[in-house]
């Protein structure tokens, strides 16, 4: 008789499958109980490895022993003419499908239980740009209180939510770290393509690198069941890559590997540890997902590197005043990514960003950033260009549909705008059109919008530019008390400046100038940040003296900068300075980027038509040519320019 023959006469096979099965269902019982009692973690980790240690155990006592009518023997001892281990296997049979039996009853109660009503969470979107977060999930619909400020943290992380952290680099060659953030980040892009998945996105995941916390403490900021994290380590040609998935609540690892390989390897280990995460979360992958996730990324190692160098001086560009010169030194990196990887749709929207702020500060007189007359004339062409490679690669239908609308408003091509909007209203996910906040929220849709922003700040919870544009989106839709709270809760937890001003705006338009006051008092913000903020308060209880004083402290500010137009025209429109306020406007109406340019002035002045819309003939045109309304509802109420108003409209004008 063969060795397996004999494994399957004396039942070995039919225990270890009987143990395991049994074990399993005992290990649910167990972390069932544990839960109750709110037990730490690592005891169910014990009972796991004692579990795993007595397989082998039983294993063995199965080849030595054998049950008979007398009780257990050695098989040895036993005649085979007496043995009745047929008789035995028949009875483990039954254990094992009364066991299974029980293990779908188990399984199916739990997705009772834990899933009730749930719906697929919409995928995340692409993670090269802070520009492009936003999630959608039941959960964060429901997150919101009765005014309609969010309360993330009133609400369950989604059942299948999951985090990627930034694995940490155990090497220490040049380009290691960004090699392994790389790494994380195809991960992700590849996981954010499963519609059952929420994904996080880069911009809060990436917020915890360096950082030694507990899991479950990241997990509770980011509104998360789960946590991938894991490391690299590269030596010559030689790769190794340790990842994990982690169930937050317990620190329960569900799954990890480590691979060794090489470089050329990394796109295979990384569409594996993909796949791996995705089977742990029980999603079940066809062909159409496993595609999905294979052309998320960039699938080249120096073009994954070279982005992420690039995000780096994207990322500090958007944290400065002056931006011009880090987006030169990203769009260089940029460069080599779309030479390597051409079809990849994000790159192209990063690189514009660049072209764009040009147009924008020429337009409205700020500072060039030392870019020449020539960049400055070439610069809608090559904001455009890259607009329609973002249009040609994009991954979806929504990606370029969005990819559609910027291209459309930084043209000033907006006929057909509203219906642009509607459909960006009508989808469902993180993706959104880098512009809709500029033209959806002055034009008449904040109401609307507010939804897709709850989105992007459940999907990107420590981007603090979300929590700006929720705040914006609230307070246009006429509910500044949602807009404050939501304020309050941004800035615990993605403080930023521009959250800062919209937190201003908020008790500005609820009144509550002190409280306005001594929430600037106890912040340190740029000094244009702090002048804008306390201008605002004193244009909208009309406080002469603090006026004069504010504007004292601008002129000194703007010594040396040739920025006038883009705030002053707002501080004009607030003190009812209208003639100069039109003026200001006609000039920047002249210039190419001029209708994108008012439009953004008007969302940062929140106080409805900032200008006479016969000082601006171009973006008149724009606007008829839309179908959108004018004017913008005003939501702070600034009396002197209100008076203007009143006294323009008893006189006819």
């Amino acid at each position: 008789m063969s060795f397996i023959e004999e494994l399957k006469r004396r039942n070995v096979f039919r225990m270890a499958i009987a143990y395991l099965v049994v074990a399993w269902v005992m290990l649910q019982a167990v972390d069932f109980a544990l839960e109750v009692i709110d037990a730490p973690g690592w005891i169910l980790q014990v009972f796991v490895l004692v579990a795993a240690v007595g397989l082998p155990i039983v294993l063995i006592f199965s080849w030595i022993f054998e049950m008979t009518p007398e009780g257990i023997k050695r098989e040895s001892a036993i005649d085979r003419s007496q043995s009745i281990t047929p008789q035995t296997g028949h009875k483990l049979d039954r254990l094992i499908i009364g066991t299974l039996a029980l293990a779908v009853v188990l399984l199916m109660a739990d997705r009772f239980v834990n899933s009730p009503g749930e719906v697929a969470a919409p995928r995340h979107a692409e993670a090269g740009s802070e520009s492009h977060v936003s999630e959608a999930s039941e959960e964060a619909d429901s997150s919101a209180t009765d005014n309609g400020a969010l309360t993330p943290e009133a609400a369950a992380p989604h059942a299948l939510s999951v985090a990627v952290l930034p694995f940490s680099a155990m090497s220490s060659g040049a380009d290691d770290g960004y090699f392994a953030d790389g790494l994380t980040e195809e991960i992700l892009n590849s996981l954010a393509q499963l519609p059952e998945l929420l994904v996080t996105a880069r911009t809060s995941a990436f917020a915890f690198k360096g950082q030694d916390l507990p899991v479950q403490e990241i997990a509770q900021q980011l509104g998360v069941r789960h946590i991938v994290e894991g490391s690299v380590r590269r030596s010559g040609e030689r790769l190794r890559v340790t990842a994990q998935l982690i169930r937050a609540e317990d620190g329960f690892h569900l799954w990890s590997e480590n691979y060794d390989s090489t470089e050329q390897d990394t796109i295979v280990v990384q569409e594996d540890i993909a796949a791996k995460i995705a089977q742990a979360l029980d999603v079940v992958l066809d062909d159409d997902k496993r595609e999905a996730m294979r052309s998320a990324g960039l699938r080249d190692v120096p073009a994954f590197i070279a982005f992420q160098k690039g995000n780096e001086f994207y990322e500090k560009a958007h944290g400065v005043e002056e931006q011009i010169p880090a987006l030169r030194e990203a769009n260089r990196y940029y460069d080599q990514v779309s030479q390597r990887v051409p079809d990849y749709a994000p790159t192209y929207q990063d690189h514009s960003d660049l072209y764009i702020h040009m147009l924008m500060n020429d337009a409205t007189g700020s500072t060039r950033g030392g870019a020449t007359a020539e960049e400055i004339q070439s610069a809608l062409p090559m904001a455009q260009a890259d607009n329609r490679k973002a249009i040609q690669y994009a991954r979806d239908d929504a990606q370029r549909f969005d990819a559609e609308l910027d291209l459309a408003f930084i043209s000033s091509d907006w006929a057909g705008m509203s219906a642009r909007i509607e459909r960006h209203l009508g989808q469902d996910g993180c993706d959104h059109a880098t512009w809709i906040d500029n033209i959806a929220i002055p034009m008449g849709y904040a109401q609307l919008l507010v939804p897709r922003l709850e989105q992007r700040v459940a999907c990107d919870p420590l981007a603090s530019t979300n929590w700006s544009a929720l705040v914006r989106g609230q307070l246009w839709a006429g509910n500044p008390a949602a807009a404050l709270e939501s304020a309050q809760q941004g800035m615990q937890r993605a403080p930023g400046s521009w959250l800062a001003m919209q937190n201003n705006s908020s008790m500005v338009a609820l009144e509550r100038y002190e409280e306005a006051e001594a929430a600037l008092d106890a912040q340190v913000l740029p000094p244009f940040v702090m002048i804008f903020n306390r201008l605002m308060i004193a244009a909208a209880r009309v406080d002469d003296v603090e006026i004069e004083r504010q504007l004292t402290l601008w002129k000194a500010e703007q010594v040396g900068n040739e920025g006038e137009r883009y705030f002053n025209l707002i501080f004009k429109a607030w003190l009812g300075q209208s003639e100069q306020a039109n003026a200001m406007a006609a000039k920047v109406d002249q210039h190419v980027f001029g209708s994108p340019a008012l439009l953004t002035v008007t969302l940062w002045c929140a106080c409805g038509a900032p200008f006479d819309l016969s000082a601006t003939p171009k973006l008149a045109a724009d606007i008829a040519e839309s179908g959108l309304s004018w004017p913008p509802p005003s939501p702070i109420r600034f009396p002197l320019k209100d008076q203007v108003a009143e006294i323009a409209v008893s006189s006819g004008k």
